[in-house]
């Protein structure tokens, strides 16, 4: 998602471009055509862009709601007992391949109790 937005008055003066202290606006003419682009890791969110734009093109407060982009989306593993949120299946897979097994989907409880439940046998026979 692009944060820097200009709206219709924008009539490419380069006004912007030329006043960007952090040199996060750029521009490229091709094929008739001027674009204008923006780089939000070099952007300042200063304004100086905004309070020099002289058509009111540059909707500034874009810049400054700071929106969460989706980066990733990964399928959970549930406890099999309580259906708690245990970590991705990614990470699942990752833990298998380094420990050369597949682990239970347990939470920490009855992860705890299945251990518990595996010692008590032996304890009952001691």
């Amino acid at each position: 998602m692009s944060y820097f937005k200009v709206n219709d008055n924008c009539n490419g003066c380069l006004a912007c471009i030329e006043n960007c202290p952090a040199s996060a606006l750029d521009f490229f003419d091709q094929d008739g055509r001027r674009t204008l682009k923006h780089n939000m890791t070099k952007c300042a969110r200063c304004g100086q862009c905004w309070r020099v734009c002289p058509q009111d093109a540059i909707e500034f407060q874009h810049l400054l709601v700071g929106e969460w982009d989706e980066v990733i989306s990964l399928d959970l593993i549930h406890c099999r007992v309580c259906d708690e949120v245990l970590y991705s299946s990614a990470f699942q897979q990752k833990i298998d391949s380094k420990l050369n097994s597949t682990s239970e989907a347990l939470c920490p409880k009855h992860r705890q109790n299945a251990a518990a439940a595996k010692l008590l046998p032996s304890i009952k026979k001691a």
